[in-house]
């Protein structure tokens, strides 16, 4: 019997001592944007300084870990502000809300610390600005996902949601010489732009967003996988399935030229076959994932002999954001106040 040359390599591979050419590429960026990072610590310094329970609107960041960590510190997460008992305190999320959800909050007399990203703050802003200017606005977006929703809160009688390409012949505008496009800050750089091309289709005058929407968190992680997708076997991607971005950057690792890639929360769900044939990985993770996370994903892949990790870096990310006003007030007026957690 003979054996083809491929197999001969990958048993010299399986031999003890073999040298290997299997190797990791890791990207960077990758992991907890400034966004997230100022929501996660938002949530426990508030546990800190008032104690538990502090109630959270939704999940503060797409992420199974991160929510499940804070849920066992004693954070309550709820869907509605109406499942807060009247005068306690609430955390709106990174995703935003709409001014509805401030207004109910004040009618229940909760205390609120709002969370939200300031980049998608931003765009709440510009669909004002727009709204006020008396602009239809067409916003390119996921349906049902918490930033579309407190996004088009703003102003729901001049926001259309744009999603899938079906949609751009739905569209109605009262004047199409006053029309804007703005985005969903976690969307696909490409798929956007391709949904921008068919609306110009139909309304050469649209106007863009005074700056770009999508974050540059987004943007960054996009194109660290872009940068390496084309060498890699397999693309792992650290995320949750509600992560809008996280999912994003498996089909960006796909349209690059991975071969196979598949989003994961945990090490322990890497399917064994998914490793079979495969010379280098790649790592990546989505904006609203712990670096812990990651680092089990390597220690898994070394444990199977992709020890060589090779960081692929495209952008150095030094961006902070400040903690909420109101959190930050508390903290300067009572610096030695109940530790809740720690």
């Amino acid at each position: 019997m003979t054996t083809s040359p491929q197999a001969a390599d990958h048993a010299d591979q399986d031999r003890p001592g073999a040298a290997s050419n299997k190797r990791v590429l890791l990207a960077k960026p990758r992991g907890y944007c400034a966004g997230v990072d100022r929501a996660v610590i938002t949530v426990e310094k508030a546990l800190e300084t008032y104690g538990p329970p502090v109630y959270v609107r939704k999940e503060i960041v797409h992420n199974k870990h991160v929510v499940e960590t804070l849920r066992e510190r004693g954070v309550i997460f709820v869907e509605e502000t109406d499942e807060v008992p009247e005068g306690a305190l609430v955390v709106f999320s990174a995703h935003g809300v709409s001014p509805a959800v401030h207004e109910e909050a004040e009618r229940r007399s909760l205390r609120t610390i709002d969370a939200t990203c300031p980049l998608v703050t931003k765009v709440h802003k510009e669909v004002n600005r727009f709204a006020r200017e008396d602009y239809d606005i067409l916003l390119i977006g996921h349906e049902g996902h918490e930033e579309v929703e407190g996004t088009s809160g703003e102003a729901p009688d001049r926001v259309q949601l744009v999603d899938k390409p079906e949609d751009v012949d739905k569209v109605t505008v009262r004047d199409p010489s006053k029309v804007v496009w703005l985005s969903q800050t976690t969307l696909s750089v490409d798929e956007t732009m391709e949904r921008v091309d068919q609306l110009k289709g139909r309304f050469p005058d649209l106007q863009a967003p005074p700056s770009d929407d999508i974050c540059y968190a987004t943007s960054n992680r996009q194109v660290a996988v872009k940068a390496m997708a084309s060498e890699c076997d397999l693309v792992l991607v650290v995320g949750s399935q509600n992560s809008s971005n996280s999912k994003r950057l498996v089909e960006v690792a796909l349209q690059a030229g991975a071969t196979d890639s598949h989003l994961i929360d945990y090490a322990e769900q890497i399917d064994e076959s998914w490793l079979d044939g495969v010379t280098t990985v790649g790592v990546t993770s989505g904006a609203s994932v712990p670096d812990v996370l990651v680092m089990q994903v390597l220690d898994f892949l070394a444990e199977r002999g992709w020890g060589d990790v090779e960081e692929v870096t495209t952008a150095n990310e030094k961006i902070a954001f400040a903690l909420p006003p109101e959190l930050r007030k508390d903290l300067r007026d009572n610096p030695n106040g109940p530790k809740g957690v720690r």
